[in-house]
């Protein structure tokens, strides 16, 4: 057997080791990401010290780019949502959207709040709201809760600063400001398409009230009760805004700066502030501005105590799929792929394919979107130098296929679901259609991003 035929076998393996450990034994996915990585070296003859230092170094460079933005994130969204600032846009922006558009205000809506807040607190923070449009609109939740979830699901998958997005542009060596305009682009295009697609799939008779609602839960009648509860002293709409606008101009700024002056030539103000560890520090402090006023010194503390617990467990998440990349990368296992394969990689659509269904596979298989798309982007990565696009298309292919099909063994499923007062099957029929329907929507827009404007 030859060396190349050895190392696609390799892969193999290596990839269903992460998916046993996971799916079977239940080992937590950073774990099960590094024993993948211990096997994927030692067996391509890297040695077992070559192979433990791609592991450390991997990790180490990863965390060094990645683990202070993704921390000042996680704060960020937690001080936002913990000081009302989250509760106030989304009321603000349903109430500015007219009637008969309600659906595509809660799913805005969830599209703005996902970008800084993560998928399950966004959906805790709207569901109360979207049982107001429910009765506004008089059409069964079912139509609420996959609006929401296709506003949620699409920012969380494809808008920096949540996780992937803001990894994606380290693993494939672009600029983050790159990825915030085509995500915000590609975002919005989505969740209106998309929620338009939702809606006439729904109008088709596709819903059974008797067998897709949980008539014995009830969740509904308490987040109903909940959402009449009337807070007092919360932060306006704009200043509630500034922990999200803050980051996000600061990114474009150094995105504008090396446009107009270059990489090397730009002003030091546009590289300070256009550095993701900066505009995420920011962001976080304009999120403490709002902590300090309107829930107080000591709330702001357990608040930022209970962020840094969530971060913790993506930090090592994020970080060891930094180790397989970099195992990945020294066994040049990407150009073998190619040639093993006879893939042409001068066809955009046929490395775009192979990235969403790579991702489509770990997202179905276990459940994780993070562990999906980051192990897809990582292992197209070392393809992305041999293909004649911009790697911001192959990316968003990797992050479509990462948030592909979220059902049972998705934690979102179950909070959408049981928030939402329905059973599996209605669980099915609106989270998992409607992140389906998204990423089919963000893969579609990555090709024809990629033949259109292939490089720029």
């Amino acid at each position: 057997m030859d060396v190349g035929t050895l190392l696609i076998i390799n892969l193999v393996i290596s990839i269903a080791i992460i998916l046993f450990l996971i799916m079977v034994l239940k080992i937590n996915p950073s774990i099960a990401m590094i024993i993948a990585c211990l096997y994927m070296g030692i067996a391509s003859k890297l040695g077992v010290m070559g192979t433990i230092t791609q592991i450390s170094d991997g990790f180490g460079s990863m965390m060094s780019s990645m683990g202070l933005p993704i921390g000042f994130g996680v704060i960020l969204g937690q001080l936002l949502s913990d000081s009302g600032g989250a509760s106030v846009i989304a009321e603000t922006l349903v109430r500015k959207f007219p009637a008969k558009k309600a659906l595509y205000a809660i799913a805005f809506t969830g599209f703005v709040l996902s970008i800084p807040v993560y998928f399950d607190v966004t959906f805790v923070i709207l569901i109360p709201i979207g049982f107001a449009i429910t009765r506004q609109i008089n059409k069964p939740m079912a139509y609420t809760t996959g609006a929401l979830t296709i506003g949620a699901t699409t920012a969380h998958c494809i808008v920096p600063p949540t996780p992937n997005p803001l990894a994606a542009p380290d693993i494939f060596g672009f600029d983050l400001g790159i990825m915030l305009i085509f995500g915000l682009i590609f975002g919005i295009i989505t969740v209106t398409v998309s929620v338009f697609l939702y809606t006439k799939i729904h109008d088709r008779h596709f819903w059974n009230e008797e067998k897709d609602v949980n008539h014995s839960s009830n969740v509904v009648k308490e987040l109903e009760e909940q959402g009449k509860v009337i807070k007092e002293n919360r932060p306006s709409f704009f200043i509630s805004l500034l922990p999200i606008v803050v980051p996000i101009i600061c990114i474009l700024c150094g995105t504008v700066g090396t446009a107009i002056f270059g990489e090397e030539n730009q002003p030091i103000i546009s590289q300070f502030l256009g550095n993701k560890l900066t505009a995420l520090l920011l962001g976080a402090l304009a999120s403490y501005l709002l902590g300090y006023k309107y829930i107080g010194k000591k709330n702001i503390e357990n608040s930022a105590g209970e962020a840094l617990k969530a971060a913790g467990v993506v930090l090592l998440i994020t970080g060891a799929g930094g180790s397989f990349g970099a195992v990945i990368k020294a066994t040049d296992i990407g150009t073998i792929l190619v040639d093993k394969l006879g893939l042409d990689t001068s066809s955009a659509i046929v490395v775009l394919f192979l990235a969403f269904f790579i991702g489509f596979i770990f997202r179905v298989a276990q459940g994780s979107g993070t562990v999906a798309g980051l192990t897809s982007m990582t292992i197209m990565a070392t393809l992305a130098p041999t293909v004649g696009i911009h790697p911001v298309y192959i990316a968003m292919a990797c992050l479509a296929g990462g948030n592909s099909v979220g059902h049972v063994n998705d934690s979102g499923f179950w909070v959408a679901t049981n928030l939402s007062g329905l059973t599996v099957t209605g669980g099915l029929k609106t989270y998992t259609l409607g992140s389906f329907i998204s990423a089919i929507c963000i893969f579609i827009l990555a090709i024809i991003g990629a033949l259109v404007f292939p490089v720029f």
